[in-house]
């Protein structure tokens, strides 16, 4: 409760009261909401106290203004202490059989509900992990059958350039500058289309977190690290054949 009083049997007439959101409050327009009557059809209910907003929809939504009426219903609510659900739930089902009995008795927790509404979502970041995994693994790959080939038919002028005192890092660097300079670029052109593909997914939700610079430049330089592993493992490979093995026939 952030104002006023909740329901209670200590007072008369509960179902002529009302309990309004935050939101509701700022949607009427109220100043001084405790006390009012408002008009619900042909009914008069009296403001009685205000809750803090929460939500009690999906995360793609915001918060509405809502109101609480005391009424009969069918469904019951109860909180319950962690740790104390099984030992509950098993009194409150005695309780229900009592003054229930041959009906059957069903419950459900509300975290679940909740989380029944971002099961897509789930299903998403579990299917983006593994397509993820699966596309490093086949650019690795790509990258790593590329630079054996490139090395290999490279061979000869690796040979000639040690010969006349080209060191290793030297041909790792002349092996490597070609496909760093392809990685550079798909990272440049990759970075706007995930920020807009991120932004316009978050869109879709009232409340979402704020997409900061630093995410893409470590996504990038993480790919851009891989992609150079990759190769440079080639290249130092290739860097430290024995030239005489690559001119013995020339």
């Amino acid at each position: 409760m952030k104002e006023g009083r909740s329901f209670s049997g200590n007072f008369a007439e509960e179902t002529s009261k009302v309990i309004l959101n935050e939101a509701a409050v700022e949607s009427m327009g109220l100043s001084d909401p405790l006390g009012t009557t408002l008009k619900y059809g042909s009914r008069e209910l009296q403001v009685i106290g205000i809750v803090k907003n929460f939500h009690f929809e999906s995360l793609y939504k915001p918060i509405i203004p809502s109101f609480m009426i005391l009424n009969e219903g069918d469904n019951i609510v109860a909180k319950i202490k962690a740790g104390m659900e099984r030992e509950t739930i098993d009194q409150i089902h005695k309780l229900y059989t009592k003054y229930n009995p041959g009906l059957p008795f069903g419950y459900k927790f509300l975290d679940q509900t909740y989380q029944a509404f971002y099961a897509s979502e789930q299903r998403i970041a579990k299917l983006s992990r593994y397509f993820a995994g699966i596309a490093i693994i086949i650019s690795c790959l790509g990258l790593f059958g590329l630079a054996a080939f490139t090395a290999e038919r490279r061979q000869k002028e690796i040979g000639i350039r040690k010969v006349f005192g080209a060191n290793v890092l030297g041909i790792v660097y002349l092996l490597s500058s070609e496909f760093t300079k392809i990685v550079l670029i798909s990272i440049v052109i990759s970075l706007p289309v995930s920020y807009i593909m991120t932004k316009d997914w978050l869109d879709t939700f009232a409340f979402k977190i704020e997409l900061e610079w630093w995410y893409f430049i470590s996504a990038g330089l993480i790919a851009f690290f891989i992609a150079w592993l990759t190769v440079g493992t080639q290249a130092f490979k290739a860097a430290r054949i024995n030239p005489t093995k690559c001119l013995r026939y020339e």
